[in-house]
């Protein structure tokens, strides 16, 4: 079973349709039990870093978000969930992420001709080997939308990237820990794929 956590932010009903169209059974839940019991686990989410901080502490799930990624169940965060993953983010000074990987969120650089958000679609450069990207092609299209960008502490973690004003870790993944910035659930066959990946870990 795929656990989708519930923490009120947004975009779990279009994570959910993917799974289940890919023949998998899923469940929007935050019951820790659940969670801690489930194949495999998605953090989805649109929303402000801080506000979603607050939600996931307010429903107890930061400790179960650590516990489930530390017993290495399979564990994907998608856009808002890439970003909270991280150790802090520009958008709200001073609050903590979840640490599961060692980086940062921070904000676009302005730039003529570029708006902000970076809403739309972009090719990936996938890294060689990037599990969550097989049978992938290399400089696909995904699509994204998003005001703030992960600069990931350890290159080793980068899965793929994009660029939009700057260059932009699109995708990390380590040991059974992955995350998009983009959103494959609204990626087309491409995102199915990528979704198709994270099931068969």
């Amino acid at each position: 079973m795929v656990a989708i956590i519930d923490y009120d932010a947004g975009n779990m009903k279009s994570v959910e349709k993917a799974i289940q169209y890919l023949g998998e059974e899923c469940r929007i839940t935050r019951d820790a039990g659940e969670i801690m019991e489930a194949d495999r686990v998605i953090l989805p989410g649109v929303g402000a870093f801080g506000d979603a901080m607050k939600k996931l502490h307010r429903f107890g799930l930061v400790e179960v978000i650590r516990q489930v990624t530390a017993k290495h169940t399979p564990f994907l965060g998608i856009c808002l969930g890439l970003q909270l993953m991280f150790e802090s983010s520009d958008e709200a000074p001073g609050v903590e992420g979840l640490g599961i990987l060692p980086g940062k969120i921070v904000v676009f650089p302005k730039k003529d001709g570029f708006k902000i958000p970076h809403m739309g679609w972009n090719s990936l450069q996938i890294r060689d080997g990037a599990r969550l990207f097989q049978g992938v092609a290399q400089y696909s299209y995904v699509y994204f939308v998003h005001s703030f960008y992960l600069k990931a502490a350890e290159p080793s973690d980068v899965a793929a990237t994009t660029e939009y004003i700057t260059h932009v870790h699109a995708s990390v993944e380590r040991g059974n820990v992955f995350a998009c910035q983009f959103h494959p659930e609204k990626s087309g066959e491409v995102g199915l794929q990528i979704l198709k990946n994270f099931c068969a870990v």
